[in-house]
């Protein structure tokens, strides 16, 4: 006997993480299936904005920047991620974006390495990823050389010339994650560093950067984090590095003094040496109230429930949409699968959009994998049921074939 609806209810009732869903503006109709992509809004978003655009921007002006606390939101943003990620609040800021904190950190990182000049990473990377590590290796000249291996070949590539290891946490595609404790300790003995892309995990599952031994990591603030589209990114160094760590981007707020207007360059202590220009204020104000989504949340629980929501829709899929071509492309063991159920159909990208059509949102990734991701907070077991019975149902009915859903969008 299948599971039934009522039991998803059920399961509802007694979810500790109830609570959080009513921190969102949900839709009516809609089951939003996408957090891994771009969380859902939260619910103080709109009146935080309206009150940075209307009264500190609109009345107090330039005044802002001392009386309603701009200048300090890197460092107060970041003192909220830190809690998120096991780190100190003094290891985070946020600033720019994910692709920008990955040049700063992996060109000081190789500063530090210095002889040492390969980067390595693996061929099924975030592209953005790999596409900084080819400028950045194009940029700096012999001084570099990137080393792209498959998954499986990551440690026994850890050379004596290894500089660094930059790895993103989460796959984008499978949603299989790294052991991060393993692969720092490995990268360690070998004298390399570690960069860690927490964007597929920080925010969906418990992380231990400091006990782990990371050195370095960055994240952005829009999927799982709740910031909005275009939110600020965050990094992290390790305390053992900040004072010997200077990234490339020297810009104003950076400076050990931005306001003596001095002529010559002179980093900041701390986390601050790695701000470059201003901050996007409006961003963060909305990155802000996405943070605050998480006030209270337990980790442990955030993640458990993750692993539940993936393992029933697995099952549900299991049990109703065997006939129809799927093959499940993320681990079934929920223990190293991040908050994402993979599935590949040579039809994937019609069968999304008809999905949407009828208020399930979730994604497509080239080739042919559709990700539904899940976050806690705001997502329900009865969600994941209702989201497999209209799957099914649009299977069943053949309606993804309509001349409509062939024809791809611009965004996937």
């Amino acid at each position: 006997m299948g599971i039934a609806r009522a039991d998803c209810e059920n399961r509802d009732a007694r979810d500790p993480l109830a609570f959080a869903r009513a921190r969102f503006v949900i839709p009516d109709n809609v089951i939003y299936l996408d957090g891994n992509s771009l969380g859902a809004a939260p619910a103080g978003a709109a009146a935080r904005l309206a009150r940075v655009v209307g009264q500190e921007w609109g009345e107090d002006l330039i005044r802002s920047w001392n009386k309603n606390g701009w200048i300090g939101m890197p460092a107060q943003l970041g003192a909220r991620v830190a809690p998120l990620i096991g780190a100190e609040a003094d290891e985070v800021i946020v600033a720019d974006s994910t692709s920008v904190n990955l040049f700063k950190l992996a060109a000081g990182a190789l500063r530090l390495q210095s002889p040492r000049r390969v980067v390595l990473t693996e061929k099924s990377n975030f592209p953005t990823d790999l596409y900084v590590l080819q400028g950045l290796e194009e940029l700096l000249g012999g001084a570099m050389e990137l080393r792209m291996v498959a998954r499986e070949e990551l440690p026994a590539a850890m050379s004596p010339d290894v500089a660094l290891l930059a790895l993103t946490h989460t796959d984008f595609k499978t949603g299989e994650f790294h052991d991060m404790r393993a692969l720092n300790a490995a990268a360690h003995r070998a004298g390399a560093l570690v960069l860690w892309d927490l964007s597929h995990s920080a925010g969906a599952m418990e992380l231990f950067l400091d006990r782990d031994e990371t050195d370095f990591a960055i994240g952005c603030g829009y999927k799982y984090l709740n910031g909005g589209p275009g939110a600020p990114a965050w990094l992290y160094v390790a305390k053992k590095h900040q004072a010997s760590f200077h990234q490339p981007l020297s810009g104003w707020m950076g400076h050990a003094a931005p306001f003596d207007f001095s002529e010559r360059y002179r980093p900041a202590e701390g986390m601050a040496r790695n701000l470059c220009g201003t901050q996007a204020v409006l961003s963060m104000a909305a990155l802000e109230e996405g943070l605050k989504t998480f006030d209270g949340v337990d980790l442990g629980a955030l993640r458990e429930k993750s692993m539940a929501l993936g393992d029933l829709f697995l099952t549900l899929v299991e049990q109703r949409c065997a006939d129809f071509g799927f093959e499940i492309a993320c681990p079934r063991n929920a223990a190293v699968r991040g908050s994402q159920i993979s599935l590949r159909h040579r039809d994937g990208y019609a069968i999304m959009q008809a999905l949407i059509e009828r208020g399930v949102i979730g994604d497509f990734r080239a080739p042919d994998f559709i990700r539904f991701g899940f976050a806690s907070l705001y997502n329900r077991y009865v969600d994941i049921w209702d989201a497999v019975d209209r799957l099914a149902a649009i299977m069943k009915d053949g309606v993804w074939r309509a001349e409509r859903f062939q024809v791809r969008a611009a965004v996937t």
